[in-house]
């Protein structure tokens, strides 16, 4: 049987949203959506919990996660990638049970509209494809080959990209999707032997438009809380 891994990795510092990765959604932080999505996917035997702030760690602990992984400064900075923290996370939660996992999966705290059915479908295709890695998207509102332009050096637009044909409808482009930094599943070993987002081989899982916003200012999490309060009216 695979044995599969969650990491969340939520540093303290936010300019965006101040403190957003405890700031209370729902009536409890939100990180603690992340850990019980996790948890009801049935998916984990682990669920790891990365930060350089003791209160993330504590409030973490507090709402169910297994393992405290306390990250250092230098990968806890405003311009730090994330990657580097992400596999800081994923060797230390190793180190700390004495166990190696065949899978992990790592869920941005500031995307707490994925349901657990997103988690198991995306590990579902990182399993069924043979891929390294399978990243999450929505289908996106504006395509680099229709109505997405970039500005040159002398002012001038012209299309992000361009084919051999010309095209008239947007609907006529290949499929381009917005990525929403919700769900990131890996193969442990892929990821450990060139840690990375992209591959030639990554996979895309599809979700739809409102379970895609990811909070980074204030605008996302009034969007956020309205879309999350309308679910569980329904």
């Amino acid at each position: 049987m695979l044995s599969l891994l969650c990491t969340i990795c939520a540093r303290g510092g936010s300019k965006g949203v101040k403190g957003k990765n405890l700031r209370p959604l729902l009536g409890k932080p939100m990180i603690a959506h992340s850990i019980a999505q996790a948890r009801a996917s049935g998916l984990f035997s682990q669920i790891a919990i990365s930060s350089d702030s003791e209160e993330i760690l504590a409030v973490g602990k507090e709402w169910g996660a297994d393992v405290l992984v306390h990250r250092p400064d230098d990968l806890a900075s405003d311009t730090a990638p994330k990657i580097p923290a992400i596999r800081h996370c994923l060797e230390q939660a190793e180190a700390i049970l004495g166990q190696r996992f065949d899978i992990f999966v790592d869920l941005d705290a500031t995307s707490p509209l994925r349901l657990p059915e997103d988690i198991v479908g995306a590990v579902d295709l990182l399993r069924s494809s043979g891929a390294p890695n399978v990243i999450t998207g929505a289908k996106a509102r504006r395509s680099p080959y229709f109505n997405l332009v970039e500005q040159t050096s002398d002012g001038t637009v012209k299309l992000s990209k361009t084919l051999e044909t010309h095209i008239t409808r947007r609907q006529d482009s290949p499929r381009c999707y917005d990525m929403n930094a919700s769900i990131y599943a890996w193969n442990r070993d892929a990821f450990l032997s060139n840690p990375a987002v992209f591959y030639p081989e990554t996979r895309l899982y599809e979700m739809p438009e409102d379970r895609s916003i990811d909070v980074d200012s204030e605008l996302d999490f009034e969007m956020v809380s309205f879309l999350m309060a309308r679910r569980g009216r329904n």
